[in-house]
């Protein structure tokens, strides 16, 4: 007999048991990895949107923030975390990377913890002030033309001081000798008719936008406002000199040029009429000057308008009359300090168009009259 042999029985592989075990743990990391990923993401996601949003909503305080010359975005964004402003300085430096239209200047900016980034963003762009006084609590922009009754309407709007105290320091002597002290060249040439005048300083407060801060008395501020009128008159001071007038004078005719006439060309026509006229010892007949000494604007003056009894109406009285009517621009000053000669003695405008038609005799004025002005015929 033969014994059967056995055939030893094949052993488990282990090749197979090691390799499952694998693919489980790095399908673990994998998953692990994904929701780290997604962790991160969405961390990141709520951090970035509450970046972008206010630091402190209910902080509705304005804080001075001054960006230095030279910052860059990410610098400006350390200032503004610092400063309590944002939350973030990084989101702050990437949102305005992105979203900002144009680069922010240096300067002083009043910024609120209770602004978002976007409105944060929106306010540096356009641009801060240059004064370091402070946070400005209110921004007064006098129009050119306009007269210190509408001046003062407007500060009795924008600020805590009223019209009465206003039109008040405009009558208020101690204060004219004071700031007559600072800017003699301004002022000096109004002595003559300082008695006459409504208010001292009509025709002496310079168009322009003006800041008014919190510890910034109404004198102060007005006396900035010189000031500026002071700075702009520099460079006709010695003009004006030369052609034997005084800065009253000129501040007067530009005052009736700023009314008379919009453009350049025609308001350098119409100081020159009005300059024959006080050459020739004819009145300047403005219709500015009447509306000024009646109080009240009017298209057309009736006969007994221009019979209006006051040093300021220029229909009745020959020469300069006490002062200005309002406060002019450059650009009229500018005229009247470099007026076009001509042999013109009359003008009148076509208020429909604004057009402005000049004529060398009554003659020729009357049929000009006739053409623009309607009912001119009827009076």
């Amino acid at each position: 007999m033969t014994e059967e042999i056995k055939k030893p029985s094949p052993k488990p592989s282990r090749r197979r048991d090691t390799q499952e075990p694998k693919k489980r743990i790095i399908m673990i990391v994998a998953i692990a990895l994904v929701i780290g990923v997604l962790a991160l993401g969405f961390a990141f996601y709520n951090y970035w949107n509450s970046g972008l949003e206010a630091m402190n909503p209910k902080d509705t305080k304005d804080y001075q923030i001054e960006i230095p010359v030279g910052s860059s975005t990410k610098q400006i964004g350390s200032i503004l975390e610092d400063k309590g402003i944002v939350k973030s300085g990084f989101v702050f430096s990437y949102y305005a990377k992105s979203h900002a239209k144009k680069g922010f200047q240096a300067g002083y900016y009043a910024l609120s913890p209770s602004m978002d980034v976007k409105k944060v963003v929106s306010t540096l762009e356009k641009g801060g002030s240059t004064d370091p006084r402070g946070i400005p609590i209110a921004t007064i922009t006098i129009p050119e033309g306009y007269t210190v009754d509408q001046i003062g309407d407007l500060i009795e709007k924008k600020t805590d001081f009223s019209k009465e105290e206003f039109l008040n320091l405009m009558r208020n002597r101690d204060f004219y000798n004071k700031m007559e002290q600072k800017y003699p060249e301004l002022l000096q040439s109004e002595e003559s008719t300082i008695d006459q005048v409504r208010y001292y300083f009509e025709g002496y407060l310079y168009p322009a936008t003006y800041n008014l801060y919190k510890k910034e008395s109404l004198e102060e501020f007005v006396e900035e406002i010189l000031g500026n009128m002071n700075t702009v008159m520099k460079e006709f001071y010695e003009p004006i000199k030369q052609q034997n007038l005084t800065v009253q004078h000129v501040l007067t005719l530009a005052s009736l040029v700023e009314k008379e006439g919009v453009t350049e060309e025609d308001r350098r026509k119409i100081a020159g009429v009005f300059f024959n006229r006080i050459a020739k010892g004819m009145p300047l007949q403005s219709d500015i000057s009447v509306t000024y000494a009646m109080g009240e604007h009017k298209v057309h003056l009736s006969v007994d308008d221009v019979r209006t009894q006051s040093p300021y109406n220029l229909y009745i009285n020959p020469g300069f009359g006490p002062g200005p009517f309002n406060n002019p621009s450059k650009a009229a000053i500018d005229a009247v300090v470099y007026p076009e000669k001509s042999d013109y003695l009359y003008f009148i405008a076509d208020i429909k168009t604004g057009k402005v038609y000049f004529a060398k005799t009554f003659e020729e004025h009357e049929k000009l009259c006739s053409q623009y002005i309607e009912g001119y015929n009827n009076k």
